[in-house]
């Protein structure tokens, strides 16, 4: 009898023992089913999140810098012609010759022209003889007038005669000094300081002070201080004025910088191509530039006080130019906006945003009025010897 209660008694705490085993199975069920439901909910809920990045607009203080092309002239540049014709006896300077004003730089025969002289001069001394003649008959004739042995309008015949002898003097002397003036022009002088770019004649060349390319023979260029043209697009037009300050550089010379100004505007807009033009004058004392060279000109911009965004905040939908706003309560409120200038990476807003507030960065073309949104917390930048490449 006590062998039967004996395994009763091990029967029971078998049964006990699983039974309670079973009770931790099912509690240790239970509670993973409850973690995986909380962990599950809390992942619904956290990929139900919109995050977006934002930014928020600023003002430049400083203004934004217009970089334009430009090609550079000389301050004075002029081709110099022939005033009279013949052939080039001899030249004197070539290209790249720095010159001063009056500096002889070719000389040309002219054996038309000096023709022309010596006969103007035998012109003006029988010019010469015949006033003397007819000087003499007036004073002859006044006397004989006196004395009534002529008649009045024989002694004003002799005054005409000596009024047009002294008229064709005056034509022949101003004749003579007109082919004297023209032997000087066989000396072709420089008319300004500056240096010879071209030159398109040589000894013997035909030179034609009548028009065409025969009348150019040299081109001088003052290169200090140089010309630069530049045209400015109108968005930009008010900005420039002249006095102001700028920078040129040339892509050959690096890390060199030359500083000029704008000497003057066209004060108008071009209707073709909605440019204005400017002028800026550029010291070259060292001669370091060279007319015709491509330049870029930097035109520091006073600061028009709009706010400035960067590009990726602009939505293009049916009512035109908007930026999605994040308010306080994390809500999207879609925003008309005015753009004004265009800078690239960044445009001006004229209207529709205020400075303090949160513009979202490349929103999505889902995203409407009134979403719920998450600001994402900016990322952190990598320490430097983590970005340091291997």
């Amino acid at each position: 009898m006590s062998e039967d209660r004996k395994i009763i008694r091990r029967a029971r705490l078998t049964m006990i023992v699983v039974l309670v085993l079973l009770a931790v199975g099912a509690g240790r069920t239970v509670m993973s089913r409850m973690s995986n439901s909380r962990a599950l909910e809390s992942g619904t809920s956290e990929r139900a999140k919109i995050y977006v990045k934002t930014t928020q607009p600023k003002s430049d203080p400083v203004g934004q810098t217009l970089v334009l092309p430009g090609t550079l002239q000389g301050f004075v540049q002029s081709p110099i012609a022939a005033r009279a014709s013949g052939y080039l006896k001899r030249w004197t300077k070539d290209i790249g010759s720095r010159v001063q004003k009056g500096e002889l730089l070719a000389e040309i025969e002219t054996p038309e022209i000096d023709q022309q002289l010596s006969q103007a001069i035998a012109a003006r001394a029988q010019a010469a003889s015949s006033l003397g003649l007819a000087k003499s008959t007036v004073e002859r004739w006044e006397a004989l007038r006196k004395k009534d042995a002529v008649s009045q309008q024989e002694l004003d015949e002799k005054r005409s005669g000596d009024v047009q002898a002294r008229a064709n003097l005056a034509a022949a002397d101003a004749n003579v000094e007109r082919l004297r003036q023209l032997e000087g022009f066989k000396r072709v002088v420089a008319p300004f300081s500056g240096v010879i770019t071209r030159r398109m004649v040589d000894v013997g060349d035909l030179i034609d002070a009548g028009g065409g390319a025969g009348r150019v023979l040299f081109t001088l260029a003052q290169t200090d201080p140089l010309r630069v043209y530049v045209y400015v697009p109108q968005s930009y037009a008010q900005l420039v004025k002249p006095g102001q300050q700028v920078a040129v550089t040339q892509t050959e010379l690096r890390d060199q910088t030359f500083r000029g100004t704008v000497a003057r505007t066209a004060a108008s807009i071009d209707a073709a191509t909605r440019t204005m033009q400017i002028e800026v004058t550029l010291p070259n004392r060292e001669g370091v530039l060279l007319p015709g060279a491509y330049v870029q000109v930097s035109l520091p911009l006073q600061s028009s006080q709009a706010l400035v965004v960067p590009s990726n905040t602009l939505m293009f939908r049916g009512k035109g130019v908007q930026v999605a706003v994040v308010d306080a309560s994390g809500k999207v409120r879609l925003r008309q906006v005015k753009v004004g200038r265009n800078f690239g990476e960044t445009v001006e807003l004229l209207e529709g945003v205020q400075a303090a507030e949160q513009i979202v960065l490349n929103p999505s073309d889902s995203l409407g009025e009134g979403d719920h949104v998450t600001i994402a917390p900016p990322a952190k930048e990598a320490p430097a010897a983590a970005r340091k490449p291997a």
